[in-house]
């Protein structure tokens, strides 16, 4: 587990919370936000593989309307970064 893991965990869990911990160490979690309902360790855990998921299906979801549209256009990719400008 890595800190970007588990901080994106719980903020699908538990939007808007404040929170830190140290070292990838759960058990140094601390709550800044008591108002918003916390999320259990093991939940925590568990959400990670479902955020992972969820990012590699917004990246294939956005390569897919990038290739639809470079279809529409009649133009490569290569070709698009360069009417825009990109090295």
């Amino acid at each position: 587990m890595n800190p970007r893991d588990i901080i994106e965990a719980i903020r699908y869990l538990a939007p808007g919370a404040e929170f830190s911990f140290q070292e990838n160490d759960l058990t140094t979690l601390k709550w800044d936000t008591p108002d918003i309902e916390q999320p259990t360790e093991s939940a925590i855990i568990a959400a990670i593989p479902v955020v992972q998921a969820q990012k590699i299906a917004e990246a294939e979801s956005k390569a897919t309307a990038k290739a639809a549209l470079l279809k529409r256009l009649g133009i490569t990719a290569d070709e698009a970064a360069l009417l825009l400008g990109g090295n």
